[in-house]
């Protein structure tokens, strides 16, 4: 993939999902290999917003390529709290990295951001925006276990906020693939995520009950509700805890059925599916790292060639 930047998933072709995933796939299959290949190299990580899995993994990626991290920190002990802008904290950040990953609470942010900075930034999550490289992730699981042509995915809990949702979804129109959206009315899909899927061509129904499609599934995106995305405590209370799936509707699923989750989870998923086949959403977070070495590898690659 030669990109400078990877804000959406709307930015990827079938060609560069490919390219990214049979190269993680190349980082499975020996990682002692690529052990060392960008050995000087820093990455930069922003993160304006809580994170695990992806802070960690691109932590882990860029280290197991050879080269380091250095970590903005906490929003609350950075020049961010004397009122420092987003646009000037990424020019000087880029004096001090070969790429940069950013999470913002904004949507947006990170294409604002990617208007003052030269070398590669990946956007780790912008607000209820996007999320590509979780996408990636998801797309290698999804792959792992079911192929990605010809299948059924169903996405459910909260399709409004979610941005984990927002980019599988676009990425997925990329494939033969049968989307159905699982949501209560009031966290469906946005209107405008919805028309861009139907422009590109997407086999997209809706539903507000699992049961309406859970025999047909390949594939079961779970979601959890997501609190802190609520401008209305009482809004969040109404749907909390509506969108669970347990061993009982394992029952009434596919023996083949791939269960996976962004994760962190609450109570969507519960703790007796993870003794089950199904369950993949730890495998799914693990490969975040060589989903990460393989985009980072090729991003910087691709900045050396430009002479940057």
């Amino acid at each position: 993939m030669r990109q400078d930047h990877l804000i959406s998933a709307t930015q990827l072709s079938r060609a560069d999902i490919e390219a990214v995933l049979n190269r993680a796939a190349e980082i499975d299959a020996d990682p002692a290999a690529w052990h060392g290949r960008h050995s000087g190299s820093i990455l930069g990580l922003c993160f304006f917003e809580p994170s695990t899995r992806t802070r960690m993994s691109f932590d882990t990626a860029m280290k197991r390529l050879g080269g380091r991290t250095i970590d903005m920190g906490a929003v609350e002990s950075s020049s961010v709290k004397k009122g420092e802008t987003l646009a000037d904290t990424m020019r000087v950040l880029e004096g001090y990295a070969d790429a940069l990953v950013l999470r913002h609470p904004s949507e947006g942010a990170a294409t604002m951001a990617a208007e003052f900075v030269d070398v590669p930034l990946v956007n780790a999550g912008d607000g209820a925006g996007q999320h590509p490289t979780q996408t990636l992730l998801d797309l290698y699981t999804i792959r792992e276990n079911a192929g990605l042509d010809d299948i059924t995915v169903g996405i459910m809990g909260d399709l409004k906020y979610g941005r984990t949702v927002h980019s599988l979804s676009a990425a997925l129109t990329n494939f033969d693939v049968r989307q159905h959206f699982i949501s209560p009315e009031s966290l469906q899909i946005p209107r405008s995520v919805r028309y861009d899927l139907h422009e590109s061509g997407a086999q997209v129904r809706e539903h507000t009950h699992l049961d309406d499609v859970l025999a047909e599934l390949d594939v079961l995106y779970v979601t959890r509700i997501q609190r802190e995305r609520f401008p209305d405590e009482n809004e969040y209370r109404k749907v909390a805890g509506e969108y669970r799936i347990d061993a009982a509707d394992l029952e009434r699923a596919k023996d083949s059925l791939t269960v996976l989750h962004p994760l962190p989870r609450v109570d969507e998923i519960a703790p007796e599916v993870d003794d089950t086949d199904a369950a993949n959403y730890f495998e799914q977070a693990h490969n975040g790292v060589p989903i990460r070495m393989a985009l980072l590898d090729g991003m910087l690659d691709a900045d050396t060639e430009a002479g940057r």
